[in-house]
């Protein structure tokens, strides 16, 4: 992951909002959620909800399947790890002086 992914995946999870439907999905596990249930457990007004979900898919850091008239969204595991690990990595290796 390069760092200008890297930021745009900070930046879209800085949102608050974005925040919470992540870590809901994130909750949901590799099924996901339909978006349906993701306004309900948010209270989250549809459009809204729509405009983050759409920030969040941008940023790959979330997918869609449709299943008929349900839209599921589904947290992007393998974008998180890398997430956690492109700072994880930087740890304690020290920098030029």
């Amino acid at each position: 992951m390069n760092d200008e992914q890297l930021a745009k995946c900070l930046a879209e999870l800085g949102n608050i909002t974005r925040l919470r439907i992540f870590k809901l999905l994130v909750k949901a596990g590799p099924e996901g959620l339909p978006v349906g249930v993701i306004q309900e457990n948010l209270n989250v007004p549809g459009s809204t909800l729509s405009h983050h979900i759409s920030k969040l898919s941008s940023a790959n850091l979330i997918s869609q399947n449709r299943d008929g008239r349900i839209l599921n969204c589904i947290a992007n595991f393998d974008i998180l790890n890398s997430v956690v690990s492109e700072l994880n990595d930087q740890c304690c290796i020290g920098i030029k002086s």
